[in-house]
């Protein structure tokens, strides 16, 4: 009986006594099997796997996942077209974290025990929030991978390992916000204010120049932002969102601290910034970051409160004073199409109430706290110290 052609590809047997397999390709380039086979019918089988993906438009050129991963990686991030800030983070992250392990392989030589692997020696070395990071950059990079027909399957699998699990951050009171004011001195105070009854962002406070204080609806513009990068370099630009760029009206009680901040401490150009430091140049983050660390000690206040905590104060007051998540979201220059849907309207007008109610929360609780200050001692208290 004779033996029937084969229609597609072409099998042989080799001295070894294994099977090698191959086939023409779409492009024209004859492809074998990147492995020999024991038997016949196991060569058959794959090549019937390949003719059926060429049928349903599902074939990949098996060497297009040859592509280095760091090369890759980094026109990725060429072509995001990303902010300062966020260019810098992704860099860095791939610089410490990333490209130590993957730098040198291909694309297609990235299975997913290997980034298993990957990630439980990270969590070993740095901390969980780092690592989530690193892994979702990780992740968004095969993700494009897989769009560009690089890759069939994306090798990042692990559930919930791009979560970040932040532990809650600290609030500070109005008598430690006070005293924070008072301890980083008259330049700052107005900072330390606005950080946390803004609440603003520090990149937003940053950018802030004469213009955008108004005296008579008591607030500041905020406009855009000078995030400061790693290098120094300030890199001025929109804010982290639309919804950033807003009037945040401050409690009435500010409104002195405006002005003599804008006597004593702006820039006097027209266009003068706001805040600058000492020597009349913009502030740099680590030299205020050592007076923060200061007022910080002699405030009595941990060691992970940070600046940037004042914010997340700002957005607790405005809550115990009567905002909705709605308001705070507003306030804080935060955007969800989500929240915009689910939460109502927050207007000037709210946004006005929302500042007043905060007034009213700061001057009841420095009122009461200046009361246990003068408010005589017990009568006990007092015969056994005469006694």
């Amino acid at each position: 009986m004779a033996k029937k052609k084969r229609s597609f590809g072409r099998i042989r047997k080799l001295p070894s006594g294994r099977f090698q397999a191959r086939y023409l390709g779409p492009d024209g380039v004859d492809r074998p099997a990147p492995v020999t086979f024991e038997s016949r019918r196991d060569a058959d089988d794959w090549l019937a796997e390949q003719q059926t993906e060429l049928r349903r438009g599902e074939w990949r050129d098996p060497d297009a996942g040859a592509v280095n991963f760091e090369e890759y990686a980094l026109q990725w991030v060429a072509e995001r077209g990303l902010s300062a800030t966020t260019d810098e983070l992704y860099r860095r992250l791939l610089r410490l974290h990333i490209l130590p392990t993957f730098g040198e392989v291909d694309l297609d030589s990235v299975t997913p025990p290997h980034v298993r692997t990957w990630r439980t020696e990270r969590l070993k070395e740095t901390g969980p929030t780092t690592v989530a990071k690193s892994y979702r950059l990780l992740k968004s990079i095969f993700e494009t991978a897989v769009d560009d027909e690089l890759l069939r399957r994306n090798p990042c699998r692990i559930r919930g390992a791009g979560k970040e699990m932040a532990d809650e951050r600290p609030v500070a009171t109005v008598d430690q916000v006070d005293a924070l004011a008072d301890a980083l001195g008259p330049r700052w105070r107005l900072m330390v204010y606005i950080q946390a009854y803004g609440p603003a962002r520090p990149e937003e406070q940053a950018a802030l120049r004469r213009p955008d204080v108004d005296l008579v609806r008591v607030g500041v513009w905020i406009r855009t932002a000078e995030p400061e990068l790693c290098t120094g370099r300030r890199a001025p630009g929109d804010t982290k969102s639309a919804a950033g760029k807003r009037f945040i009206a401050l409690p009435a009680f500010l409104e002195p601290e405006l002005r003599l901040h804008l006597e004593l401490f702006a820039e006097k150009e027209p266009d003068g910034l706001l805040f600058v430091g000492e020597k009349g140049a913009p502030f740099r983050r680590s030299s205020f970051g050592r007076k923060w660390r200061k007022a910080r000690e002699k405030v009595g206040l941990p060691t992970n409160f940070r600046f940037y905590d004042l914010r997340h104060t700002g957005h607790t007051i405005s809550t115990r004073s009567g905002a909705t998540l709605k308001d705070t979201m507003v306030r804080a220059g935060q955007s969800s199409e989500k929240a915009a849907l689910r939460y109502q309207h927050s207007n000037d007008d709210r946004q006005r109430e929302v500042a007043d109610g905060i007034d009213a929360y700061v001057q009841a609780r420095r009122a009461r706290s200046n009361s246990n200050k003068t408010a005589p001692p017990p009568s006990g208290t007092r015969r056994a110290r005469d006694t």
